[in-house]
């Protein structure tokens, strides 16, 4: 009988920490068990959008408000089209905002970071943001340096120009 007793209690202590387990798995991946009527959708077009994945954040001052859902390649203006789940709960994104691809520190993740405008209108399901920002590329930047640097060094290995005075 204390065997069986053992037996039950060592069976629910591992359901319950595969179920911890299994809790922890979504909350680091990001997906969620929300129905998808709790949002609405709204997209940007971006010039690049760096390394920013399906299931990223969308925050608007550092308050996620949503994840991005897909994205596309625009086959018209090859601008990527970022497609966004907003809960429904924040309707109130004024129509002008502007859409940012920020990283979440030096070698973090992407995420898109919303900042309101001043419009008393609205975002609805199916909106478009038309003002958007690209994503800053780290090796871009460490390239442009390097190349200003070389050029830098290229000016200084010119002979400078004497001049004589006139006599």
């Amino acid at each position: 009988m204390r065997n069986k007793m053992l037996e039950v209690i060592v069976g629910l202590f591992m359901i319950v920490g595969f179920l911890g387990l299994l809790f922890l798995a979504f909350k680091v991946s990001g997906l969620t068990l929300s129905r998808q009527s709790d949002n609405y959708q709204i997209s940007a077009d971006f010039d690049d959008i760096g390394s920013l994945k399906i299931r990223a954040p969308v925050e608007v001052s550092g308050v996620t408000v949503g994840r991005v859902s897909n994205i596309v390649l625009d086959s018209e203006s090859f601008r990527a089209r970022v497609i966004m789940d907003v809960n429904k709960k924040y309707n109130n994104i004024p129509v002008d905002s502007s859409a940012s691809i920020f990283t979440q520190g030096i070698l973090g993740s992407n995420y898109v970071a919303l900042s309101p405008g001043y419009e008393p209108d609205s975002l609805k399901a199916g909106s478009k943001i038309e003002t958007t920002h690209s994503a800053l590329i780290l090796e871009n930047l460490i390239g442009q340096l390097l190349f200003s640097l070389k050029s830098d060094k290229d000016k200084d290995k010119e002979p400078e120009k004497t001049s004589t005075p006139a006599q």
